[in-house]
């Protein structure tokens, strides 16, 4: 693999990470998995280790450095298994609302316990009624004083059950129009009264990710926790939507990496008719178009990351990523586990989880419809 935005120090950090997952992770996840949920100390070494929000300043508790250190994170977190995905979304996409749209006052409060592992995060967009459609949200937030009286329902939330801090969507101007100029973002503190959660999600994969229902009846949050501008939430969702599918095409990118390794593995190994697997005809072809379309993937998505960390506008790039490598990952997954034959299908090869797992990645952050509808928007269509 070579990454073009990546240095030496990049490098050494990827093996103190490796070193601390081998330790850490890979000997618990199956545990995780059946628990349907990974403990708050895996959060906490996590955080003891630097491993947290790496970009957040020093004042709290981060080291000030580059994108690509996340990056990194989320490459290693994700050969360890798709589940591990909250972390990615607390460092890369959670925490970036308060550092970017948060007042000095609420950084102080929030963030370093967000690089320990104490505090961890969620973001609250979803809603039984409302999905991708982010204007039509049915949660309001009316100002009553010095607080806002929070109402509505939220779900499929990741990290909905550790959640200590949720930055919730919601409609402070019901009125208003355009619909979008109504939304703004709350920071919903656990404790706050009326806040509570329902159902803990059962999943058909990514069992060890805590997926969860957040109700808010008469919560009364303090205003001081209104993120940024009432009625510019809708805005600061946009302006984070980039850098979050970006992290979900990077993810579906390793995936498809991680079978393609495992599969060549198990068929070089698994004999059928007096030969390995791998010397059929069929095999080698259909391992050689998988990967094809990884090995293209990964140059683009490199560009990619490569320009995000200099600024630059590459929302119509990132929606082609988030939608082709997650529908690659898809078809990476489904042609493994056939090349794994009757052992694909059982728990004790890694191809079941990831056939578990993958396919989610072109629904969360954004349908794939949804991508195809800002590529076309932004070709002329």
């Amino acid at each position: 693999m070579t990454h073009p935005y990546l240095t030496d120090d990049h490098h050494i950090f990827r093996q103190a990470l490796r070193k601390f997952l081998e330790k850490e992770a890979y000997p618990h996840y199956d545990k995780w998995e059946e628990d349907r949920i990974i403990p708050r100390t895996f959060w906490e070494k996590l955080g003891q280790q630097g491993f947290l929000c790496p970009d957040l300043p020093e004042r709290y508790g981060g080291a000030e450095t580059d994108w690509g250190f996340s990056v990194v994170i989320e490459e290693e977190l994700e050969r360890v298994g798709t589940g591990l995905v909250g972390v990615s979304l607390h460092n890369d996409i959670v925490v970036p609302y308060i550092t970017d749209y948060g007042s000095g006052e609420q950084k102080n409060r929030w963030l370093p316990k967000c690089t320990t592992g104490e505090t961890i995060t969620a973001l609250a967009m979803t809603e039984p009624g409302a999905g991708s459609d982010l204007a039509n949200i049915k949660t309001t937030a009316i100002r009553q004083g010095d607080h806002y009286v929070l109402n509505g329902q939220k779900t499929f939330i990741t990290n909905g059950i550790h959640a200590d801090l949720v930055v919730v969507a919601c409609k402070t101007d019901p009125k208003a129009e355009p619909k979008h100029k109504g939304v703004s973002l709350l920071v919903v503190e656990r404790g706050t009264e009326g806040f509570s959660r329902g159902r803990k999600l059962d999943k058909i994969g990514l069992h060890c990710q805590d997926t969860a229902e957040l109700i808010f009846e008469d919560c009364r949050v303090p205003a001081e926790n209104l993120l940024g501008e009432e009625g510019k939430g809708f805005l600061y969702m946009m302006d984070k939507l980039q850098q979050e599918r970006l992290a979900v095409a990077i993810g579906a990118q390793v995936a498809s990496e991680e079978m393609l390794h495992d599969t060549i593995d198990y068929t070089r190994s698994r004999k059928a008719f007096g030969q390995a697997v791998s010397d059929f005809q069929n095999t080698r072809f259909r391992l050689a178009e998988i990967a094809t379309e990884i090995e293209m993937g990964r140059t683009f998505l490199d560009d990619l990351i490569d320009r995000h960390i200099k600024g630059e506008d590459v929302v119509k790039q990132v929606s082609m990523a988030k939608y082709k490598l997650t529908e690659t990952a898809r078809h990476t997954a489904t042609v493994c586990m056939q090349l794994h034959g009757g052992y694909g299908y059982m728990e004790e090869y890694k191809i079941a989880r990831r056939y578990r797992d993958t396919p989610v990645s072109s629904i969360y952050a954004g349908t794939n419809e949804i991508m195809k509808t800002i590529i076309a928007k932004k070709i002329g269509l």
